[in-house]
């Protein structure tokens, strides 16, 4: 497996630890349907959180979260509705969470 690709889970590892650890309930890890690949989808009372998470090994290029184009942003909400119709749910929010993730100690082995 790529560097990038065991950062990119490990991120996601963390990323699902902290979300429980403040209370959101992880639904589904990884889903992919044609429009893409939500990182996470968890439930936050009656709201439900699709999020998506960067994870770099430095600050060089700027914050994770400047990844985030209008685009990726876009293709977040278009994969929120994708996941609410594939699942037959409906819960009174639906909200985009961002998780920024830099590893300072290094890359994960």
């Amino acid at each position: 497996m790529r560097a990038k690709d065991v950062r990119g889970r490990f991120g996601e590892q963390l990323a699902a630890a902290h979300l429980q650890a403040q209370g959101l309930i992880v639904l589904d890890r990884n889903w992919r349907c044609d429009v893409g690949e939500v990182d996470i989808v968890a439930r936050d009372g009656d709201a439900l959180a699709i999020c998506d998470v960067k994870t770099r090994s430095s600050r060089r290029f700027g914050s994770p979260l400047e990844a985030i184009t209008p685009e990726k942003a876009a293709r977040l909400r278009r994969l929120a509705a994708c996941w609410v119709r594939a699942h037959e749910v409906h819960p009174l929010a639906i909200r985009i969470d961002l998780v920024g993730i830099v590893l300072t100690g290094g890359e994960p082995e």
